[in-house]
């Protein structure tokens, strides 16, 4: 592997170190739902899980170690021209890459040895931070767009609350500094970033294929979504359940309002725009989860689980990460940008993994730890296919000789 080469730009490195991650945590999670609850195997017994909660550490490692590295990927990387500023230097992302790199990997080490917990953390927060001044500088560059980027700039410092979070929690701290982080890290985060991206990629995206598509961009939808996000976010963390659908009814009504928005029949026929405009239509499906799950919490307690939230992870957050890494990583190898075999298979089989997952939650249905397992599988199955597909672009030069 030619170090040059792979930190030619910045979504190489990132997707990189993404796409490791991906894979080691769900294989992780594979293993620990196979053996704890399903009996098939002896539970593996890493150190860590005796001091550190499972569920806190999959949702550690899926919202702050997987969907960052993809985003930091693309947002420096596409970032810079949506401002007109010029490309980033390797001195501008190469210590932010080695920092998070290095954080996880002590993670990780962690699982046998608890004592380097802290310490990774601490990395991780100190790599984003310096992705989060990086977003900041770009956010202030002179431009008559400065939205899309403000919104993923001030979503970066959240998540660095986050991870501050999460390493209090790590430190000693009680359990609600781990949820204080997981509410940060989803709602704070991850999916105003997806917003923003969305808002401004995916109506762009679609008139580049499809002639006479007029663009829709409402900036009351963005700014509403952004706004109801954090409400929940905020309503989470105080474990206010019951008035979730305040936040969650309205959004899934926005949400909806901009798949019927954004949606064309003639993007169905473009494997590409179909990723991207079902894997929205996901949002609005796990908002109405979220607010039908709220109506029902004092009536039905735990009623529907924690379907909602897979539907958005898995069904929103996962889909529109194969479609977005897809079309950045073929636009920045010199290939045509166009959803071959093998990404369209990766994405039916995500789509598979969300709705197992959503099913394995309804009430009183048998077998529900065996189908989460099996969802665990079909993801693990759609983003080693997607590695196996992609990966090996962000190590080998461009194909039409550009640089990048």
């Amino acid at each position: 592997m030619r170090l040059p080469v792979v930190f030619a730009a910045p979504h190489r490195p990132m997707f990189l170190a993404g796409t490791v991650q991906a894979l080691a945590a769900m294989v992780f999670w594979s293993l620990e739902l196979g053996g704890r609850y399903l009996g098939l195997w002896p539970v593996p017994a890493w150190p860590l899980l005796l001091v550190f909660p499972p569920s806190v550490l999959h949702a550690l490692l899926l919202s702050c170690g997987v969907f960052p590295f993809f985003m930091f990927g693309f947002i420096l990387t596409a970032g810079p021209r949506w401002q007109g500023a010029g490309e980033l230097s390797q001195r501008d992302f190469v210590p932010a890459f080695a920092l998070l790199a290095c954080g996880w990997l002590l993670v990780w080490v962690a699982l046998l040895l608890p004592q380097f917990l802290v310490a990774g953390l601490i990395l991780v927060l100190s790599g984003w931070a310096a992705v989060a001044l990086l977003l900041t500088r770009l956010a202030r560059h002179r431009t008559t767009d400065r939205e899309h980027i403000g919104v993923v700039a001030l979503a970066a410092w959240l998540g660095v609350a986050a991870m501050g979070a999460f390493a209090v929690f790590a430190g000693g701290g009680a359990l609600p500094w781990a949820r204080l982080g997981i509410s940060l890290a989803v709602w704070g985060f991850v999916l105003p970033v997806f917003l923003a991206v969305a808002h401004r990629m995916l109506p762009f995206f679609t008139s580049s294929a499809v002639p006479a598509y007029v663009v829709h961009r409402p900036q009351w939808a963005l700014l509403s979504l952004i706004g109801l996000s954090l409400a929940h976010g905020g309503l989470a963390f105080f474990e206010l359940i019951e008035w979730l659908w305040l936040a969650d009814l309205p959004a899934a009504l926005v949400a909806g309002r901009l798949t019927m928005l954004w949606w064309s029949r003639a993007a169905l026929a473009n494997r590409m725009l179909s990723v991207l405009h079902v894997a929205f239509a996901w949002l609005g499906v796990a908002f109405a989860l979220f607010a039908l799950q709220s109506l029902f919490w004092k009536a039905v307690p735990g009623f529907l689980g924690q379907a909602p939230l897979h539907a958005l992870t898995l069904g929103f957050f996962a889909s529109m990460l194969i479609g977005m890494a897809s079309r950045v990583t073929m636009g920045h190898s010199g290939r045509p940008v166009a959803a071959d075999d093998a990404m369209w298979r990766a994405f039916c089989i995500m789509q598979a993994a969300a709705v197992m997952r959503v099913f394995s939650e309804l009430p009183a249905l048998p077998g529900a730890h065996a189908l989460m397992w099996l969802s665990s599988l079909l993801w693990l199955g759609a983003f080693g296919l997607w590695a196996w597909r992609f990966a090996p672009a962000f190590w080998r030069p461009r194909a039409d000789g550009k640089s990048g």
